[in-house]
């Protein structure tokens, strides 16, 4: 039996040298972290992990799409975030009609990225990367769409942010207020669109949970006001992303394992937190 290589996920040889490669990656990270802890408080509260998911598949697939016809991959995964949270917002005004939209559209988004993959004769990496993230991934126009489309989402969500956090939280009693809960409800899925399709550069399709839901669902287990769970859940963000690129240069590896598991862990430290609260 040989023993496992563990500079394979570990290995910081060279390390300071290899940094200046990521700065990008970095500056990327970043943005998205500030985006899904932002964004990701909402997606807990209104229970929209799942759609989160969904547009993730279509963004895969337009993406795709786009590396296999040669042209721009990010607007192609824009397209295909917004199209699916379109539809969501559009069709799935109720919880159980959301999830089976999105039901729907999961496997046909993920099937059509699959066959455009299959179908594209570039390099492997390009393939991979779209659904695991890769550490050199983000060059200097693609950082610029990535900083274009963060502060939009930002500067829309810090414009809305007050009566979306009324809708989220008790949406019957807004509408009765006057508050619009049903266009804000597709703002919402627009900017969530737009958000999925940034991350999905970084830590890729199939993962982007990680960066969206999870900093946000461990950020409300120990938060005691939702402005501190909205700090936490930014702050538990940045931490998975930067950790999980900083992390994946040493091992040569995707950046998508890394971000999961510091997430991951993340939010098992919350829950047992949690937990020792209420035994207290």
């Amino acid at each position: 039996m040989t023993n496992f290589d563990w500079s394979r996920i570990f290995n910081f040889t060279d390390f300071a040298e290899l940094l200046p490669l990521v700065q990008n990656s970095l500056i990327a990270g970043a943005l998205l972290g500030l985006v899904g802890g932002l964004i990701g408080i909402f997606v807990v509260k209104r229970d929209m992990s799942f759609a989160v998911h969904g547009i993730s598949e279509l963004s895969f697939a337009g993406a795709a799409f786009a590396l296999l016809f040669g042209a721009n991959v990010i607007a192609g995964s824009i397209t295909g975030s917004l199209v699916a949270a379109l539809l969501i917002g559009a069709l799935g005004n109720k919880a159980k009609d959301r999830n089976s939209i999105i039901a729907v559209l999961m496997p046909a988004g993920l099937g059509a990225g699959i066959l455009a993959l299959a179908l594209y004769e570039g390099r492997a990496s390009n393939k991979f990367g779209l659904l695991t993230g890769q550490i050199i991934a983000v060059d200097d126009p693609q950082l610029i769409w990535l900083i274009a489309i963060c502060a939009a989402v930002i500067l829309t969500l810090l414009l809305i942010w007050r009566p979306l956090n009324f809708a989220s939280v008790d949406p019957e009693v807004a509408a009765a207020r006057g508050v619009s809960t049903r266009a804000l409800s597709i703002v919402f899925m627009l900017l969530l669109g737009l958000a999925v399709a940034a991350s999905v550069q970084v830590v890729g399709a199939l993962l982007v949970l990680s960066l969206l839901v999870t900093p946000a669902a461990a950020a409300v287990r120990v938060a005691a006001s939702p402005l501190m769970a909205t700090l936490l859940s930014v702050a538990f963000a940045l931490v998975a992303v930067l950790g999980g690129i900083l992390l994946a240069l040493g091992g040569g590896l995707p950046i998508s394992p890394y971000v999961t598991t510091i997430s991951f862990l993340i939010y098992l430290i919350c829950r047992l937190i949690e937990w020792g609260r209420r035994g207290a």
